[in-house]
């Protein structure tokens, strides 16, 4: 098929789409990151309100991965036009959106939030380090020159200064993007503390960090983090993985362990003080802008100073909001369709 062809069937596609979408779809379609979907929500709402001309998006969640799934899956009435993500998209997400025609994946960065480790108000106060929630989590653990199986019930076998409370970690499942979140920066920087380790070759060293115990001690949790809040409620010595958003709205019932000394606070994590914090984005298709009613006005409201700035609906809802240099860039990129 040569370059003429390609653009003509390009063309046709792309009309014929746009055609159906008018007439079939009028609402964006969001789904992604569940710690990403309080701030979409609210966003979508907001946008409901102040661009009447438009119907309000409708936002999902099913987390990071699952979001990408779908948004890769091609271009279209039936593909949604943007996914929620609490990490970047990874190189063979991008490569399977491109097989599947969608090859304008243009990135928003919408702020940051941390991870944060969370029990029940009536459990015990934790001073965490990776090391801790590594030994907790393990399958092997290092021991006088050897790995061993995992020997640690209690968190004060581990460290005499943690609780003695049963050890019950409430993570996030695979398809979440907090999930990678807190393999880097809390197990696998934990482990790597270790010499046994670190003797390791290198190619083996990931592998044994993320073994994990399957003795019951360690619940991956599929869904959002109201299933992990459940799964604090219904056992007090759970210990549970969180956004430090979903903390910041579930205070009077949860309370937040410190990692490395320092607590996890909106003000630790713009100083940079706080280990485990990370990025947020979210991911538009390209091809459906102009297409779907609203679609790049909802994308550039959403990084608006106004929806997710300082003293913003999105900053009350525990977002830490991008500085002004940052902002300006990203809106200038929607603006532009800056693809990956």
């Amino acid at each position: 098929m040569n370059k003429l062809t390609k653009l003509v069937v390009a063309t046709a596609v792309s009309l014929a789409f746009a055609g159906q979408a008018h007439a079939n779809r009028d609402t964006v379609q969001v789904a992604g990151s569940s710690t990403v979907l309080p701030f979409s929500s609210i966003a979508a709402e907001e946008f409901g309100n102040n661009f009447a001309q438009f119907r309000t998006p409708v936002v999902g969640s099913g987390g990071s991965g699952g979001g990408l799934r779908q948004f890769c899956q091609g271009v279209g009435i039936n593909t949604i036009d943007i996914a929620n993500s609490s990490r970047a998209i990874r190189p063979a997400e991008v490569d399977t959106c491109k097989a599947n025609g969608v090859n304008q994946i243009i990135e928003v960065k919408i702020g940051y939030d941390g991870i944060v480790f969370a029990s029940r108000i009536d459990a015990g106060d934790f001073k965490l380090k990776p090391e801790h929630v590594f030994l907790a989590q393990a399958a092997q653990v290092p021991q006088n020159g050897q790995m061993v199986a995992n020997p640690y019930t209690n968190w004060n076998q581990i460290d005499k200064s943690l609780p003695n409370q049963s050890i019950l970690l409430a993570i996030p499942g695979s398809n979440h993007g907090t999930r990678e979140v807190y393999e880097e920066n809390v197990i696998l920087r934990g482990c790597k503390t270790f010499a046994e380790v670190k003797a390791l070759p290198s190619g083996e060293q990931n592998n044994f960090c993320l073994a994990m115990r399957t003795d019951g001690r360690v619940v991956e949790i599929a869904g959002d983090y109201t299933e992990t809040l459940a799964r604090l409620q219904a056992q007090k010595d759970a210990v549970g993985v969180f956004g430090l958003s979903f903390y910041e709205s579930n205070r009077d019932r949860i309370k937040v362990a410190t990692v490395s000394g320092v607590v996890p606070t909106i003000d630790n994590i713009i100083a940079g003080k706080y280990p485990v914090s990370r990025p947020l984005f979210f991911y538009v298709k390209g091809e459906h802008i102009g297409v779907i009613p609203g679609l790049q006005q909802f994308a550039e409201y959403f990084v608006s100073e106004a929806a997710s700035g300082f003293g913003s609906p999105l900053e009350a809802a525990g977002l830490i909001p991008l500085d002004d240099k940052e902002r300006a860039e990203i809106l200038a990129n929607i603006r532009a369709k800056k693809t990956l």
